[in-house]
């Protein structure tokens, strides 16, 4: 360890800002080392990582910089972008974010800094938004089921291919999809790249004279189109489904507003983008993408469905429904590997919904409709050809061999518009196009302003139906109200800024408020991802550093940034080993290798990238089975592709034989993943690039600082050594080389700025004293809670790596208190709860991170003791099991305020069961939630009010909860 790590981690520099995200100062470190029996913290990383996987040499990546010239760094950045009137289009619009929306979401860590709501009973907040979301999603698409966001439109086009291939039960359908020609062109490129992994066929076809000739299980059509063009569809729908295929409409949601729905029109699924809804540009992400279905298909749904159910007590609560993990659950049989969603940014779109309400949305969007009929009236005055009678908010307009001039002498003026080819310009309007901008872009082709007589839409073509009649859309219109409305939300929940969230394999750690800072800047908010190069310098600028600083920290050669979540890296990862094994002439090399503690998402992706899974053992001490691995190969020969590894392991342990693995599977033709969802041990220490890996995705949002926003955004780039660098994600927009994998080139651009920020104000060495620092946490929690909770796997020295699995099975199985009876009772005690039943049924696995001092790591190890000795309590016999605080948890201040108390333990024990809770009291706003009851009576928008009165009896659903 270098000297400038040890001053780090002996804290000298306190203003330093390592000293600032570490945690435990210089006392508290040298008591958890004296309680663990060593003399210093080298002493405990050369006990506990392998010394063959161990670095010789410093990272080398720049100095640490303070918070100022970090700050000063980023705004040089932000100011080589160029923000224009961004009048491009394609799927990606201008709005405005209503401040108090900004400040008090987007920019509010009580929103950023929650986890997944996997414990609805503290997500209630949160929940409620992604409610929110989906009915406004639901109400504009007409359809009856929405999901709480996916990643971007693109890939939820995906999504939906593959569930109308899955869901056609019609007889001779064939493996074929027909894509709308004018459907967006980065839809258009992850589909084909995407569908051509697992065998579908991809047609793109011009539909104006209808659908072509042939089978197929699906089309996909684009409303409006690429082009601009408004279209009737129900026609082509009503032929489709006729011949036996499943219908799917991508949709602006701001112009449902005004155009009749996909529902309306007999589609099946509708998807899209909620960008324009008060989300920023971000250069292409994060946005919250959509997928709405007709009844019949939402137990096919993919990614996260928010649903109605009640509690304990019989009052109405959110959680998660239907198959919500299923990646986690089905593994290789899952027919999707999304395991994260665009939360934040779906909340966002929620409450501008909220805060505009259906008369404000439908007056931006004929705000936006009437100054693009105002732009097309004006050049057809002006003597231009306006290509379709019928658009939104798209003017094409034909200029023949003058395309690039016109492009040209608009972005002198400002303005970005689309060059679609030499003879075509295209024009699109958005919330922020004033009649100051209208009469800029005008003068670009010499045009003066006249006005359409009419731009209403025909009768076939308009909505007559109602939307957002839901109280939650009409009662938040002022600033207070809103303001009162975030502020009960955020209330209900239980987050970062509040306490400890002690997640094994999901690092919830320190999202400072300076790397947070910068991504609202209009330097980096206001930039669109079609921008013209020389306007995306800072972008370009901050990407090339991330990638060249993520490959020397990783040991890999190549970074691409494009994957924007854990499992598009994923997917993307085994994509390039697979073309790599193509360009060899070993196509056939299909077998991926998946160790049974792999993530379920492992999987998924394998199969989604046409790949067979086999499982590889583990050995009692939780490590992969040596003998196993041997055998498969053996069994498998020529036809082995990759083997996914977690390292550590998804046990908590830095396994000893990693690099044996490695060289078995590259000696029989195969490539190594390394699966980065635990890199937050290895930073600084250890290296994949150099112990065997060939390619890992990394989870930004994990490692390096990027907040999980409740559900979502996250980043998950892809790094790779050099001979497969080749077959790295490509641009969506390019005419040839690599698939893409997500709409946008650089992914979830806009939050590229946080972790550029982490990087530079840790440094090398702050980095590795953090990785440190993680190790010694978790090591301290295992040792104090093994006597009472046993550590189920540790290295051979007796130690963990930053994570720990606490086993509650042989704790069940004397007294019937489950893992989940500790999980909710935490609640009571202020803490969420750790990752429950993963990646051992009956277990809980902890990871405390290394930003928590050890006064918090205190707090916990105090809760799990005292929960310990009620366990205690229920074996002795002083509490039957159903009414001790255990399985009653967690109680509710109505709870224990109602006049009747019959439980044989104190109101006072149940609320303050430690001193430590009074000081900071969190009240949880429903007891236990009854997760089978809201699955057999699937609710997925708002209910009416009054469903969340009590019911005398919990089993019976109010006439709200039994609607489908």
């Amino acid at each position: 360890m270098s000297g400038a790590v040890r001053t780090l981690l002996n804290r000298s520099h306190l203003v330093s800002f390592s000293a600032r995200h570490i945690g435990p100062d210089a006392a508290g470190s040298e008591h958890m080392l004296r309680s663990l029996g060593y003399r210093d913290i080298e002493q405990l990383i050369d006990a506990t990582v392998p010394e063959q996987i161990r670095l010789t040499e410093p990272l080398a990546v720049p100095a640490a910089r303070d918070e100022d010239r970090v700050l000063a760094d980023l705004r040089a950045l932000a100011d080589r972008n160029q923000p224009r009137i961004q009048m491009i289009g394609l799927g990606y619009y201008d709005t405005i974010t209503p401040a108090v929306l900004r400040r008090n979401m987007l920019e509010s860590p009580a929103w950023y800094t929650a986890y997944t709501p996997y414990q609805p009973e503290i997500s209630q907040g949160r929940l409620e938004a992604l409610l929110t979301f989906q009915t406004l999603i639901q109400d504009l698409t007409a359809l009856p089921i929405a999901g709480a966001s996916l990643l971007d439109e693109a890939t939820a086009v995906m999504e939906a291919v593959l569930l109308m291939r899955r869901a056609n039960k019609a007889k001779s359908t064939g493996n074929r999809v027909i894509l709308d020609a004018d459907c967006l062109p980065q839809t258009i490129a992850v589909v084909r790249g995407r569908a051509r992994a697992v065998g579908i066929e991809v047609e793109v076809a011009e539909l104006s004279g209808g659908l072509p000739a042939g089978d197929a299980f699906g089309v996909v059509f684009q409303a409006p189109g690429a082009s601009g063009i408004v279209r009737d569809l129900s026609g082509l729908i009503a032929d489709a489904s006729a011949r036996g295929m499943l219908t799917t409409v991508a949709a602006d949601l701001l112009s449902l507003t005004l155009l009749r729905a996909p529902g309306e029109m007999g589609a099946d699924i509708a998807v899209g983008s909620a960008q324009r809804f008060g989300v920023p540009l971000f250069f292409g992400g994060p946005h919250a993408g959509y997928l709405a279905v007709r009844t019949g298909l939402e137990r096919m749904l993919p990614g996260r469905l928010v649903g109605v159910s009640v509690d304990s007590a019989g009052a109405a609560a959110y959680r998660l429904a239907l198959q919500t993990r299923e990646q986690h659950i089905r593994r290789d049989k899952a027919t999707s590997n999304i395991c994260t969603a665009q939360a934040l940014l779906a909340n966002v779109a929620a409450m501008y919904a909220a805060y505009h309400g259906p008369e404000g949305l439908r007056a931006i969007a004929t705000r936006v409709h009437r100054q693009a009929a105002t732009i097309a009236e004006s050049l057809r005055a002006a003597g231009h050809t306006v290509v379709h009678e019928l658009f939104f908010d798209t003017v094409m307009v034909r200029t023949p061999g003058a395309a690039a001039g016109f492009v040209d002498t608009a972005d002198i003026a400002g303005i970005n518009l689309r060059l679609v080819d030499a003879d075509h310009v295209g024009i699109a309007c958005d919330e922020r196009t004033t009649d100051e901008v209208l009469r800029r872009v005008l003068s670009v082709f010499d045009a003066s302003v006249h006005s359409p007589a009419s731009a209403d839409f025909p009768p076939q073509l308009t909505r007559t139906s109602q939307y957002l009649q839901h109280p939650v859309f009409s009662e938040h219109r002022s600033e207070t109200a809103m303001l009162r409305f975030l502020r009960e939300l955020s209330d209900k929940d239980l987050a970062l800024d509040r306490s400890m969230i002690p997640l094994g394999s999901c690092t919830m750690k320190l999202n400072s408020a300076v790397e947070m800072e910068p991504i609202s800047w209009p330097g980096f908010a206001g930039i669109h991802p079609l921008a013209p190069v020389a306007q995306t310098e800072g972008y370009l600028a901050l990407i090339a550093d991330l990638e060249r600083w993520l490959a020397e920290i990783t040991g890999y050669d190549r970074v691409s940034l494009q994957p924007n979540a854990g499992s598009q890296g994923e997917l993307a990862g085994l994509l390039a080993i697979n073309a790599y094994h193509a360009s060899r002439g070993e196509a056939h090399r299909d077998v991926c290798l998946i160790p049974q503690s792999a993530h379920g998402t492992n999987a998924a992706s394998a199969v989604l990238a046409g790949m067979r899974v086999v499982v590889v053992g583990t050995a009692d001490n939780g490590n992969i089975d040596i003998d196993d691995l041997r055998v498969k190969l053996a069994t498998h020969g020529s036809a082995v592709g990759a083997i996914m590894l977690t390292y550590p392991s998804t046990h908590g342990v830095y396994e000893t034989e990693v690099r044996t693995v490695c060289e078995l599977v590259h000696a029989a033709g195969g490539q190594v993943y390394i699966d980065g969802a635990n890199l937050n041990a290895l930073v600084g220490l250890a290296k994949p690039g150099q112990f065997g890996g060939d390619v890992s995705h990394l989870n930004l949002h994990k490692t390096f600082c990027i907040p999980h926003g409740g559900g979502g955004p996250g980043v998950g780039p892809v790094a790779v050594r050099a001979h497969l660098a080749p077959f790295l994600p490509g641009d969506p927009l390019a005419e040839d080389g690599p698939a893409p994998v997500s709409a946008a080139n650089y992914g979830s651009a806009g939050i590229l700025p946080i972790t550029w920020a982490y990087l530079a104000l840790m440094g090398p060495d702050g980095l590795t004293a953090a990785t440190m620092s993680a190790v010694l946490a978790a090591n301290y929690l295992a040792n104090a809670l093994d006597q009472h909770y046993p550590v189920l796997y540790t290295g051979p020295s007796g130690l963990v790596a930053h994570e720990c699995i606490l086993d509650l099975r042989e704790l069940t199985k004397r007294t019937g208190v489950t893992a989940e009876d500790v999980a909710k009772r935490l609640i009571d005690y202020g803490f969420h709860a750790p990752t429950l039943s993963f990646p051992v049924n009956g277990t809980l696995m902890v990871e405390p991170t290394e930003s928590e001092n050890l006064a918090e790591l205190d707090r916990f190890i105090e809760a799990m003791v005292a929960i310990r000795r009620e366990i205690d309590q229920v074996e002795a016999g002083v509490w039957p099991l159903e009414r001790s605080p255990l399985r009653q948890a967690p109680h509710t201040a109505e709870q224990v305020t109602a006049p009747d108390w019959d439980l044989p333990y104190s109101r006072q024990h149940a609320v303050y069961p430690v001193d430590a809770v009074r000081r900071n009291k969190y009240w949880p706003p429903v007891r236990r939630i009854d997760g089978a009851h809201g699955d057999r009576n699937l609710v997925c928008s708002c209910p009416a009010p009054e469903a969340f009165e009590h019911h005398d009896n919990p089993s019976t659903p109010s006439r709200e909860e039994a609607l489908v």
